[in-house]
């Protein structure tokens, strides 16, 4: 493996409270470009909600350039320091659910002209983002990119795999055409550090651990799935799809039921596939997309957590179960990699060995008593998780990003000064 070309602590988060910035933290006009946001549920989505409010709360001013999303999107509300640019959209070919931002250069190098902002930074890199990126570029603008997404393992997914190489080769020219780019976790950054990407710099994810709590635990809630206090709550949220490797979950659960004929199985979340099982087990419980304190609540009227995606740059459900009180199954990458111990404060299977996710999940469903301890062990890390400290980590990394661009430019004034004379 290459040598990494990462910098940044990422993930040294410790709790924090949101405000106006400290004397390091100068107030930016930060411009946001991405294809996806809320009232759309994914982990990218929210990851960017709490970046755009985060960012505004400490009092710096944002531009958010994203496609609409039709009546049910009623824009960003309640937070005069969020200006959004709304633009066009349409369906991910093969991704059904999402949309991908249509070309907007016109529109995205009028808003940069007439309002420059300090920093772009561009979460995704579809049309729009390209759009984004050849206006700054023409603006000199300084941009950041984030690696949200494995795009290049999804098409295995959707019958295209053969176009894998492909998409990887197009996102690393677009990577590293940018000053720096984010990634969730050090795992990441090494992957991509050995397939050329450049200038890698780590910047982890948060938790919302006053939403995301134990104490949302509906007693109401767990009699609607038909289960007691003493039966036993399995729980899968997220995208009902095969990136997700959600068949694995399924036969995790089976494994589970034969050993606890008292456990049910929530899906929460919807997708591809969610027509396909729902047919095939009608037992199972489907309770479709959830957000806020709905969504917390059915965290938290869970027992356990199955999350089996080996797909994942980081999986922001493991924090949320983590947060939860929940013990969470899963591979040993990405957010779990990060934040799971094996029999401390969840399960930890070894990356592609779906026989130990199996054994961990009914590990997990067999020993009540350390069930309760990895979980109440899962909410203690979680606490050092919060995103105010997340969000300052990104000041630090814009600023950084600036006073480097700022230095570059220094030099190339000297150095032509030099050459006219």
């Amino acid at each position: 493996m290459a040598s990494p070309t990462w910098r940044g602590r990422g993930c040294d988060t410790v709790n924090g409270h949101p405000g106006a910035p400290d004397a390091t933290h100068r107030p930016l006009h930060v411009a946001v470009v991405t294809e996806t946001y809320p009232p759309e549920i994914n982990g990218v989505a929210n990851t960017l909600h709490q970046m755009c409010h985060g960012l505004a709360a400490r009092g710096h001013r944002l531009t958010l350039v994203r496609p609409s999303q039709g009546d049910h999107d009623h824009g960003v509300q309640g937070d005069a320091s969020i200006h959004e640019v709304p633009t066009s959209g349409a369906p991910l070919p093969f991704y059904q659910g999402l949309q991908v931002g249509l070309p907007a250069g016109r529109i995205i190098a009028r808003t940069f002209r007439e309002s420059p902002p300090d920093i772009v930074y561009i979460a995704t890199e579809g049309p729009l983002g390209v759009s984004a990126h050849r206006a700054a570029r023409r603006l000199r603008l300084p941009v950041i990119a984030g690696f949200h997404t494995n795009f290049q393992t999804y098409s295995r997914h959707y019958g295209i795999g053969l176009l894998a190489p492909t998409v990887l080769a197009y996102l690393r020219r677009f990577h590293n055409r940018c000053q720096c780019t984010l990634v969730p976790t050090r795992e990441l950054a090494d992957e991509l550090a050995s397939r050329d990407f450049r200038n890698l710099r780590v910047w982890s994810r948060g938790v919302d651990t006053e939403l995301f709590s134990p104490a949302r635990r509906d007693a109401a809630i767990r009699r609607a799935w038909g289960i007691d206090d003493d039966a036993l709550g399995v729980l899968y949220v997220g995208r009902i799809a095969p990136e997700k490797n959600i068949d694995l979950a399924v036969e995790a659960f089976e494994a589970i039921r034969s050993e606890r004929p008292d456990a049910r199985f929530v899906l929460v979340g919807d997708g591809p596939e969610a027509k396909r099982l729902q047919a095939a087990h009608p037992e199972f419980i489907f309770r479709g997309p959830r957000t806020g304190e709905d969504l917390a609540a059915h965290y938290a009227s869970a027992d356990l957590f199955l999350f089996p995606s080996t797909s994942e740059t980081f999986g922001n459900v493991v924090t949320e179960s983590m947060a939860s009180g929940l013990t969470t199954v899963a591979f040993g990458m990405a957010a779990a990699g990060e934040h799971l111990r094996d029999r401390i404060n969840g399960l930890v299977a070894p990356p592609s060995d779906p026989a130990a996710f199996c054994a961990r999940a009914l590990q997990g469903a067999t020993e009540d008593e350390l069930r309760g301890e990895m979980a109440r062990a899962a909410r203690a890390d979680a606490l050092g998780l919060g995103w105010p400290a997340v969000i300052s980590r990104l000041e630090d990394i814009f600023n950084e990003t600036l006073d480097s661009v700022t230095g570059e430019n220094s030099h190339e004034s000297v150095v032509t000064a030099a050459e006219r004379n």
